[in-house]
């Protein structure tokens, strides 16, 4: 066997390694459950109403159930300079310097420039698991940050 058959054989031999793993990984059961260690329980879905805000003190953040159920899991911390920002009827506010959010964590007025960080939130087996170690860093609402059951 002279070197460029050997070079074509191994090419040929890697590349069907690795069609053979993206056939198997495309059809092996993709319902694992996922991995709750490392994520904050917030509770049973059963727990949250919609249109309602929930504090999690303990774990830096808010749960705003929006009318449609859709869920947001927001950051306690306000843009503008990290003071922990409060609930009022539909949105928050911040103490410091009185930047207001709206319940989706939009700024409605400065000094904040930005909308509040949001955590991604996972749903399994009728719970509620919040990522608080992953904020999210955005400059607006987009319905795609939303989470529903």
């Amino acid at each position: 066997m002279n070197r460029n058959s050997f070079i074509k054989k191994a090419i040929i031999a890697i590349a069907s390694i690795e069609i053979g793993y993206l056939l198997f990984d495309a059809f092996k059961n993709k319902t694992t459950k996922i991995n709750t260690a490392n994520l904050f329980s917030a509770g049973s879905i059963t727990n949250f109403d919609n249109n309602k805000m929930y504090p999690f003190s303990s774990g830096r953040f808010y749960i705003s159930v929006l009318e449609d159920g859709g869920m947001l899991a927001l950051s306690i911390k306000c843009t503008h300079l990290g003071c922990m920002v409060q609930a009022k009827d539909d949105g928050f506010m911040c103490p410091c310097h009185a930047s207001s959010f709206d319940k989706y964590g939009e700024v409605l007025s400065p000094p904040a420039t930005r909308a509040l960080d949001f955590f991604p939130i996972s749903i399994s087996d009728g719970n509620i698991f919040v990522d608080i170690n992953n904020p999210i860093k955005r400059d607006t609402y987009n319905k795609s940050q939303l989470t529903y059951i």
